[in-house]
């Protein structure tokens, strides 16, 4: 499943953490937003990683929109996709 997940934290250091973290599990397609293709087992693993970085005390959120097969194929991108989506979205087999 595609998953796009985006956040608004305040902290520049927690931002930065954050946005690290989600470079391993995806593709950024904007400046705090990624797109990452995982299984149920990796996005529970991401969102216990993200659980443990994020705090109460740390102002702002993280949030996760799940996409699935069918509207997969139904995603608009207007203007050109960064490089790293575009080799990203070749990878991708539907069988």
């Amino acid at each position: 499943m595609i998953y796009v997940i985006s956040y608004d934290i305040e902290s520049d250091r927690m931002r930065t953490k954050l946005a690290k973290l989600l470079e391993g599990y995806g593709v950024r397609i904007q400046y705090s937003v990624f797109e990452c293709s995982l299984t149920e087992q990796r996005f529970k693993k991401l969102y216990r990683e993200i659980l443990k970085l994020t705090t109460e005390d740390c102002p702002g959120s993280v949030r996760f929109y799940a996409i699935c097969r069918n509207c997969e194929n139904r995603i608009v991108t207007i203007g050109k996709p960064m490089n790293e989506l575009a080799e990203h979205r070749k990878e991708i087999i539907i069988v």
